[in-house]
Formats: C-alpha cells, structure tokens, sequence
C-alpha cells in the first residue's frame, strides 16, 4: 500500500474512535493487533484494543483527536497532536470530574495489508492528571 493509503487508514481508524463507532474502527484493525497504550500493559487483540478503546470513551465521551503532524515512513504512520474532551467517567481509578482537559498525543501505528496491526501511543499523562486535579500542577501563582 502506499503512504497516502497508509495515512488514510490510520486516520479512519482514529475518527471511528472520536465517533464511538467500534465496528468501523474495526474494519481498519487486525484481528491479531498489538498495542502499548496509556495505563496499561500490552494489549493483544483486537477485542484487549477496542476494549481499551471504549474505556477512553467511557472516560471522555465527547473525546477528539486534533492531529498537527501525519508522517508515513515505509510501513508505519506517526500522529502528533491533541487528545481534548470532558472527563465524565472513571479512568485509571479517577472518578469524573466533569473538567475539560487537552493533552498532548503521539502514536505510531504499523500498517500491513490494509490493517493497522501494531499500535504506540503516548501521551502527556502528567499533564491530564495535573488537569484532572489529582496531581498539583508544577507551575505557581507567581510564574
């Protein structure tokens, strides 16, 4: 596949997600993908993936993605940008504040035949629990 369609199948699987729909997210995904994501150990599965999935949903319902940068390089696409919306369900054992947050997010993703089949994903996780109240933020008042 070229990098163009590579690009494009990483997108879609991100915009399923930002739209809760799980079945089209799963049309872009290998039934045998690996990820490494926020909060947890290596998923294995595309049902350990989604599964992941619809707990980040639980947490932001309303959660977008806004991606700066989409480079495709030989099999793999790397996304650089934004994850916002509003915590409004439990994540890594933090009940919904109702805040809003914005954290930074950088994934890779490798593509074969069609199908993302390994997945990276970091994240500014200090950064959302400085949001999230539930670590201080390490800036004062007088900065």
């Amino acid at each position: 596949m070229s990098l163009e369609q590579n690009k494009s199948i990483v997108l879609q699987v991100y915009k399923a997600f930002d739209q809760g729909d799980i079945e089209k997210g799963r049309a872009f995904v290998a039934p045998d993908i690996i990820g490494c994501v926020m909060g947890s150990n290596e998923l294995k599965g595309a049902d350990a993936f989604f599964e992941y999935a619809l707990m980040m949903r639980g947490a932001f319902p309303d959660g977008r993605h806004t991606f700066e940068d989409v480079i495709a390089e030989g099999d793999k696409v790397v996304t650089r940008g934004m994850f916002s919306g509003t915590h409004q369900g439990e994540i890594m054992g933090i009940l919904p504040t109702g805040k809003q947050v914005a954290f930074s997010v950088i994934h890779i993703d490798r593509v074969m035949d069609g199908k993302v089949v390994e997945h990276w994903g970091q994240s500014d996780t200090m950064g959302l629990m400085q949001q999230l109240g539930v670590v201080p933020s390490s800036k004062s008042d007088g900065d």
